[in-house]
């Protein structure tokens, strides 16, 4: 096969078609609105792909405290420590819309990346990227105010760079979710939300949801 023709095939491979007919060790399971996918402190025993919907990701401190730490939605892997040898969730997973999901038992997942080297490239090429983010939002937290941190929070539920045009973000996504995720107060994040809306950056379109426009993109000066 020449380099080009692999090239091809590795475009066209697609990861929920291969998901999709593992033998054993899988399950299509359906999860309304607010249920919780597994919670922390569980084993940690399978992998999970969603399909349809978007998923919360919660830690909770012996305190009580708890404290949002990503928005999952379809195409994306959650709970893929169990593979390192976590033998424990070290967060709570719970659908934020009506989701589908499907559940890969740890031992199909191994065997299916030992054997098909396209889904293997690609879950680990994810796993970098969700690694990267991971230190981006660090750095986020560390260095930048909590409007700018708001404002590229917007961007990337809004998930500005695949595509141009405005978007809604997600449907009863609520100022403390993103306080929580941005690292302040509800408060601010009202007055920060009041601001970007006169000024264009957001629309609130009732039970449609949060509309983000790219105008955004260029609205807060990074350092």
């Amino acid at each position: 096969m020449t380099r080009v023709a692999a090239a091809k095939k590795r475009r066209q491979f697609d990861p929920e078609t291969f998901l999709s007919i593992i033998k054993g060790g899988r399950k299509i399971l359906a999860f309304p609105k607010k249920h919780t996918i597994f919670a922390q402190g569980d084993s940690s025993d399978a992998v999970f792909y969603i399909q349809k919907g978007k998923v919360k990701l919660t830690v909770v401190s012996k305190g009580g405290k708890e404290a949002t730490i990503g928005i999952l939605k379809e195409g994306d892997f959650l709970g893929e420590s169990c593979l390192s040898g976590q033998p424990l969730r070290m967060c709570f997973a719970t659908a934020m819309t009506d989701c589908a999901v499907l559940r890969i038992d740890k031992k199909a997942m191994m065997k299916a990346l030992r054997r098909e080297h396209e889904f293997s490239d690609m879950f680990v090429a994810y796993l970098l990227a969700r690694n990267i983010r991971y230190e981006e939002d660090l750095v986020d937290q560390l260095f930048n105010s909590s409007e700018k941190r708001l404002a590229r929070m917007l961007l990337m539920l809004a998930q500005f760079g695949e595509a141009e045009e405005a978007k809604t973000v997600i449907h009863g996504i609520s100022q403390e979710t993103l306080a929580e995720m941005v690292g302040t107060t509800r408060s601010r994040v009202s007055f920060f939300m009041n601001r970007f809306r006169k000024l264009g950056f957001v629309d609130y379109k009732g039970g449609s949801g949060l509309q983000v426009n790219s105008s955004l993109l260029n609205a807060i000066p990074y350092d």
